[in-house]
């Protein structure tokens, strides 16, 4: 197992002066029923300010205004407007579908409806209540996309999709059911391991239990779909454990001169840590 280091932030480049929004990724985020929207919400925002150059948040329109009032820079779809949602997945980079989604019908629908639009060349962040739904829904788990799928399960979702029981999380066999999937899956844990298809398993070594707070997963899969957007041309890999790394050294410092660290106070920092990389 190798260890996650601050070396991975080159992955973070200067942006040449002749760009514009097209060059740094179209993400589109998908999930947020009414009683959970701030879970979407948070994942757009991490989206955003991670420097995706075109966020649309597929969600429940009762979660308009408040999406509207956080991150204006997002644009919004009713994700339970097939047509439309389709139609801004047809141009995606990098997708999420989970945060806050809930495990109903409708939810099931919408997760449905997502996987059997997805291209083989785009990145799937796979989250929340879409891995519970998997590990329920055997016909879900049949219509799983070809595409470069990430699963970013907390341990108990991964032991829900895995059958893994938490105690037995061990490398061994955590790798046996990631190389059934075909699929990386980010464990998110005390500390977070990356299983890649084919790469050695990557363990963060960094991130502590003042991270222990709502809305931190999601978050996560913002940046993540904001750093597969603008670096994974570069390597898929190692955009992915620099999404990791920027999120938990993030919290790490915040949690200098802080008790607890919240989501979105690690969002409000993402632009400085990131200028700091490139300086």
């Amino acid at each position: 197992m190798k260890n996650l280091t601050k070396e991975i932030l080159t992955v973070i480049k200067k942006r040449p002066a002749n760009s514009h929004k097209g060059n740094y990724g179209r993400v589109v985020t998908v999930g947020g029923t009414q009683q959970y929207g701030g879970a979407i919400l948070m994942s757009t925002s991490a989206a955003v300010h991670a420097g995706a150059g075109l966020v649309t948040c597929a969600t429940a329109p009762e979660n308009l205004t408040a999406l509207h009032s956080l991150v204006p820079e997002a644009m919004f779809v009713d994700f339970t407007d097939e047509k439309t949602v389709n139609s801004v997945l047809l141009g995606a980079n990098a997708i999420v579908v989970g945060p806050g989604l809930g495990t109903d019908k409708t939810s099931l629908s919408i997760v449905k409806n997502v996987f059997a639009n997805v291209k083989p060349e785009q990145y799937l962040i796979i989250d929340g209540s879409a891995i519970t739904l998997l590990s329920q829904e055997n016909s879900l788990q049949e219509a799983l996309p070809n595409a470069h799928i990430i699963f970013t399960p907390h341990e108990m979702e991964w032991q829900r999709l895995s059958g893994i029981k938490i105690a037995k999380q061990t490398e061994e066999n955590n790798r046996q059911i990631q190389e059934k999937l075909n699929a990386t899956v980010v464990l998110k844990k005390h500390h977070t391991e990356i299983y890649a298809p084919g790469a050695e398993t990557v363990h963060l070594p960094i991130g502590g239990p003042y991270m222990s707070t709502g809305g931190m997963g999601d978050t996560l899969t913002g940046i993540i779909a904001g750093f597969m957007g603008q670096f994974a041309n570069q390597d898929p890999q190692k955009a992915l454990a620099a999404a990791l790394y920027t999120h938990s050294a993030i919290a790490d410092e915040l949690a200098e001169n802080s008790y607890v660290v919240l989501p979105t106070d690690i969002i409000g920092q993402l632009q400085e840590f990131m200028k700091k990389q490139v300086r």
